[in-house]
């Protein structure tokens, strides 16, 4: 009896385990995708919520800083002399320079495309890149 060629087709075990293993990766992968996706969403919305947070501050100082502004006018004009006016208007404005500064971070926190999963899209990519040159090759 003749021993088998090496170079025959494998038996069909070896490509009931190949498929096997196949399925059984993509189901890893699948499994991986999906956990740098909820990863990488979780903090998406953190920094939405910081970014909320942020525009509450603001919006916090800036009334504070239209009351102070206000009271300095109204000193302004009741006394028409003194510096009590300079004193008021001077910390009215640099509240009011603070809320603008915390509403500029707030807004850039909260921009669409920091919701975005830029790391999962680039991922998936390149595992269909690498699934295909692995399907053709």
């Amino acid at each position: 009896m003749a021993s088998p060629n090496p170079s025959s087709s494998p038996p069909p075990s070896s490509i009931q385990a190949l498929v096997a293993d196949a399925l059984r990766e993509a189901s890893e992968l699948a499994s991986k995708e999906i956990a740098l996706f909820r990863t990488e969403m979780t903090s998406n919305v953190r920094s939405l919520f910081v970014g909320l947070a942020m525009m509450v501050l603001a919006a916090v100082f800036a009334v504070t800083a239209m009351l102070v502004l206000i009271g300095a006018l109204v000193k302004f004009v009741a006394t028409l002399v003194g510096s009590e006016w300079l004193a008021a208007l001077l910390v009215g404005g640099g509240m009011l320079l603070i809320a603008v500064v915390l509403g500029v971070i707030g807004a850039r926190a909260m921009s669409l495309s920091n919701l975005a999963p830029t790391r999962t899209t680039r991922q998936v990519q390149q595992d269909a890149r690498a699934l295909t040159e692995r399907v053709s090759g």
